[in-house]
């Protein structure tokens, strides 16, 4: 189990999208009313709403929205979200995964294609990028939680895979079925993580140079703009110097 992993920029950058608040609680409330539907409305009772509710937290979404959220799932009039992957390639020869939670699969897909094609991207087929990531649990936790050595020992004690961490955090990696159980160990040990989530994880990193990063981040801001995308998760590596440069 590695400790050091560089995975920072598989899913785009936080501070983008904290500037987004509106659009990031209509995402949380997309996904906890979803949560809600598909299980039981009691977060002690349905892992992936408790996982939900407190990713919502983590963003500071006031206590009503998230009941409301909650809420609306037992409405008969709520929509019926689908959950939808696309694939597909970036500048640089990155490789993109894009999830969304879509009441209409056609509009979803017309404007993650549009997104795409006029930002540098090219649209590809079911598993045409998918092979080259795993799929798996990944939990995140704020810097404040304990510094590399703590974390990194409980979470070997319960049983992740992988660790990294970095003066804005902590990524801790887990397998595909053993996320809830991961979080139920850690939890005592480092409270309640900022998210937990099943993610893709790329096998190998592309480095991306500035003047493909500048695209690329366009194309994931495009994505991210549209409320039926939940997550976009990607294989680029950006240094920090490039970053620091494009702000």
């Amino acid at each position: 189990m590695a400790g050091h992993s560089k995975y920072k920029n598989i899913m785009y950058r936080k501070g983008a999208q904290d500037k987004k608040r509106s659009g990031m609680f209509s995402k949380l409330s997309r996904e906890i009313t979803v949560a809600a539907k598909m299980g039981l409305p009691d977060p002690d009772m349905n892992p992936r709403l408790r996982m939900a509710i407190n990713a919502a937290k983590a963003q500071s979404m006031p206590k009503d929205n998230i009941q409301r959220a909650v809420d609306k799932a037992s409405k008969s009039d709520t929509e019926n979200y689908e959950e939808i992957r696309y694939e597909g390639f970036g500048p640089g020869g990155v490789s993109l995964i894009i999830e969304a939670l879509s009441d209409n699969r056609n509009r979803t897909a017309t404007n993650v294609r549009i997104a795409m094609t006029r930002n540098g991207g090219n649209m590809g087929a079911s598993g045409a990028v998918s092979h080259a990531f795993d799929r798996m649990g990944l939990i995140n936790y704020p810097a404040s939680a304990g510094d590399a050595e703590k974390v990194f020992e409980a979470a070997l004690e319960a049983g992740a895979e992988d660790v990294s961490s970095s003066d804005e955090g902590h990524e801790i990696w887990t397998a595909n079925d053993a996320l809830h159980e991961v979080v139920t160990a850690l939890t005592p040990v480092l409270g309640e993580p900022e998210g937990a989530k099943l993610a893709w994880r790329p096998q190998t990193m592309v480095e991306v140079g500035e003047e493909d990063a500048v695209t690329l981040f366009k194309l994931i801001d495009a994505l991210d703009d549209d409320d039926d995308v939940q997550t976009v998760w990607g294989n680029y590596d950006v240094s920090d110097a490039i970053l620091e440069k494009l702000g």
